[in-house]
Parts: structure tokens; sequence; C-alpha cells
């Protein structure tokens, strides 16, 4: 029998009818403990053989999903057959009412212009550029920090990162739009993806979308806010008579390659946005999953200091320091796979896929479940603990590309992925040689599933300044890194 509340494992194909009939009796009696637990986290709902095989097929409902684990099957998957995938109906609900088509959501040759259009604004100069930027918005949460209380206090540490990653966002995608509030887009976020488990088990029971559900009035708000909070970025923009270099200035130029036309306004609106939300939403939780790791590990988080405390020189006034800093992007790199902020890759079939021995056949949800790859019992030694050195360069060239993915694969891989990985390191930099964030409760937080990745219940940490780092820019903390150090050693 499968454990209660996770999806039931069946053979992949169309089973026999007296075998249908066996599979839809047990799934009836199921479904109610499924669906309390998909509305609390959908990751729990996968069923422990996801973590252990290299291809496991599901069933709920009737509709078979298969996981796919293996890295070769994950490139034939998502790279060699790309063209035979489609989006997921179930996500398209939960995140087309405030995305619409967007880069994000759309296919084939809409989503391919999009693509093409927002291209040159993640180009690696470009992403350099973006470092003083960076490192602005991270000196203002670290002097906003410092002068809120001088001895410490405790601070919901993704909310933080939120705001932090909310201003690089305006800085480099909107050239500092003051107008648009990281509160109140915040808070719209996070009305809105607390009720997409409801859209998702509403879509795979196939209920119409005009269907309530606890939290619908609060994101249907959400909604106009973030949508018409975006439409007035615009306008502002185009009073100004010139569009500007940025991401906002590339999309106002960009033209239909066979008609010329521009993009519509609610393309405008969905692209923006998504770029908007989706940016500084992912790049904050891998903030926050870091900061309460290194509180887990000390040992790891006083190398990662002593290693910033040799840059000799702040990102702002040198963008290229941060190549100074190989230790802590391994860091990073562990952290996102305990803790992908994009846990699940969700495509449906519209032609039969092949994946080894077995065909999917056209129409069914086929998942690369990101959360469990990256704990996998057949691509990873001890997939649970916390190991940075799986990132030293030696080990990562012997690993399968695929078998790490945090930022997706093929044609659809995370746009962004330079601009997150660099700001992370930016941020980590400006704020760690300050301060020694702790957490306030002893266990580590359980993450749960809300589109993202999310630690369930918030992240509070105690966050105090570190000795020797009490002022000039926190790169000045050499001695205090020293001595941390040789107190763990």
């Amino acid at each position: 029998m499968p454990a209660v509340g996770t999806f039931r494992v069946c053979a992949p194909g169309r089973p026999p009818f007296a075998a249908a009939v066996a599979e839809g009796v047990a799934e009836a009696v199921a479904l109610p403990s499924v669906l309390v637990t998909m509305l609390g986290s959908l990751i729990e709902a996968w069923p422990r053989q996801i973590y252990t095989q290299p291809l496991v097929t599901t069933r709920f409902l009737g509709q078979r999903t298969t996981y796919v684990c293996d890295p070769g099957h994950i490139r034939g998957l998502m790279v060699d057959q790309a063209e035979a995938l489609e989006r997921e109906p179930f996500m398209l609900r939960a995140l087309a009412p405030a995305l619409g088509a967007g880069v994000l959501t759309a296919d084939g040759d809409h989503w391919r212009r999009q693509r093409r259009t927002a291209t040159p604004m993640f180009r690696p100069d470009r992403v350099r550029s973006f470092v003083p930027a960076m490192a602005r918005a991270a000196a203002a949460t670290r002097a906003r920090w410092r002068d809120a209380d001088p001895a410490g206090s405790e601070r919901d540490i993704l909310r933080e990162m939120m705001r932090t990653t909310f201003d690089v966002i305006v800085a480099t995608m909107v050239s500092g739009d003051p107008h648009l509030e990281v509160g109140p887009f915040g808070a719209a976020m996070d009305a809105y993806l607390g009720q997409t488990s409801w859209k998702i088990a509403l879509e795979m029971l196939r209920a119409p979308a005009w269907v309530p559900h606890p939290g619908s009035r609060a994101g249907a708000e959400a909604v106009r806010y973030l949508r018409g909070e975006v439409a007035r970025t615009i306008a502002r923009r185009r009073s100004r008579g010139e569009p500007g270099s940025d991401l906002l200035g590339l999309l106002l130029q960009a033209r239909d390659p066979e008609t010329g036309a521009p993009l519509t306004e609610a393309n405008l609106v969905d692209n923006l946005l998504t770029f908007v939300s989706a940016g500084h939403e992912t790049t904050a939780l891998a903030l926050a999953w870091t900061f309460r790791v290194l509180a887990e590990h000390p040992e790891v988080e006083e190398r990662v200091v002593a290693e910033m405390a040799r840059l000799g020189a702040d990102p702002e006034s040198d963008p290229d320091s941060v190549d100074g800093l190989p230790y802590t992007r391994q860091v990073l790199l562990e952290v996102m796979r305990l803790y992908p902020p994009a846990p699940l890759i969700v495509r449906r079939t519209r032609a039969p896929v092949r994946l080894g021995d077995t065909v999917v056949p056209a129409g069914q949800s086929v998942h690369v479940p990101v959360y469990a790859l990256h704990r996998h019992a057949l691509l990873w030694d001890r997939p649970e603990a916390f190991d940075p050195g799986r990132f030293a360069p030696e080990r990562a060239a012997a690993r399968d590309r695929y078998a790490y993915l945090p930022f997706g694969a093929g044609p659809r891989v995370c746009i962004g992925m330079g601009l997150a990985l660099t700001e992370c390191l930016v941020v980590l930099a400006t704020l760690l040689p300050a301060f020694r964030l702790r957490p306030v409760t002893a266990e580590m937080p359980a993450a749960q599933f809300r589109v993202t990745l999310r630690p369930r219940g918030g992240l509070t940490m105690r966050v105090a300044p570190r000795h020797g780092a009490g002022q000039g820019d926190g790169h000045g903390a050499e001695h205090g890194a020293e001595q941390g150090a040789a107190h763990a050693a």
C-alpha cells in the first residue's frame, strides 16, 4: 500500500480493465488524504520511489504522470524532444491569471519571440554592469540593519531578502522607478502564491476555473494590484518619451519580425511582471536558505567570511571582485541543490516521448521533480548532507550536467541564471562580513511548495554585528574573520 497522502505508483501504459477498476477504487479511498497533502505542499505528495528510482509513473484521478530522475532521460526529454512538450495545464491555471502569456507561460513561436527580445538584457557583460546597483541595494540593507538596532535584532530573513532583491530588480529592470514599492508588491505576491495550491488541485480535479476556493478573492485582488502597478510603470516610462536601455526599454522597442508590430499592452505587462516577480522571488529564496544553512554549519560560514575578507575591494567599486569568491559560489550551489527555488519542472506531452524503454503517450504529464532529483539516492553520495565540496571544479566536472537543475534545462533554461548567481554573491559578500545570523528556532524549517520552494512559517533569524565589522563597508572585517576561523579550528 502507498503511504497515506501520496500519489499512487502504477505501471506505465494503459492497464487491463480489471486492474484499472481496482486502481480507481484505491484512488477514491485515498483521495481526501492526497488532497490535504497537496494543499499543504505538493512535493509531500510525491511517493518515496521518486527519490530512489530513475523513472516513476503515478496515477491521480485516472491521469498518469511520469517523473523523470535519470540525467540521460532528462536530456532526452528537455533537449532532444523539447518540441514534443507543452506547458502543464495545472501550472498555467496557477500562474496565467497573474503572468498572462509572458515568457514563463507562453509556448511555441510566441514564447520564442519574447525570449529573443529579453535575451540581450542577460548577456554576461550586462550582468557585470549591474553589479554596482546590486551592491548598493545590499549596502542599503546593511545600513538598515545597523541603524535599526546596533546590538542586533530578530528579522524575517526571507522578507528582508525579498526587499533587497526587489531593489535590485527595480534598479536594473526599470531604471530605479521610485514608484514601485516593495511592501505592497511583496504582500500581493504572498497573497497570490498562497492560493496557487488550490488552483493546482482544482485543475487536477477538472473543476471549472470559476469555482471559488480559499484565498481566491485575495488572489484576484493581488492580480489587479500587480498588473495595475506594472501597467502604471510602463505608462510612466512612455510619458518620458524615451524608452531607455533597460529591460522595459527593450520590451517597448521590440517588434514582431513578420508584422513589425510592437508588443501589445497586455503582453508588455505579462513580461515585465514575470521578470520583476520571478526575478526577485527566486533569488531572495536562494539567499534566505543560504543564510539559514550556513547557521547550521559555522565552520563553512567562517571559511566563506575569510574568503570575502581577502577580496580587497567591495563589489560596488570593483565588479570583477565577485570572481574571487569560488568557495562562496560552491556553498551557494550546494544550498540550491538542497533547496532549489524552482523545485519542479512540469510539462505535458503533445506527441509521444521515448525515455529509454518507456514511451509516454501524447496528452500525459511528464515532470522533472528537481527537489527529488537533487536528493536522489542514485545520483548523490549522502544526498541529505550539506557538502559544498560537491561543487569543487573537479567533482562538478565529473557529474552529469542533467543531475543538477536549479535553473532548468533545454531551450527554456532560466534566462536570468547568470544574473541570479552574481546577485547572490554580491549580497552575501556585503552582508556576511558585517553580520552573524543565527536561527531563533533550532529546527530547520520545512520546505513548502508554493510554485517556488518557501520555508514553511517564514525564516526568522537573529541578526547581530560580527565582531570586527563595526564600521566601513564590511570588507574591513579581516581581523574578525581570522579570529573566527581560528576559533572554529
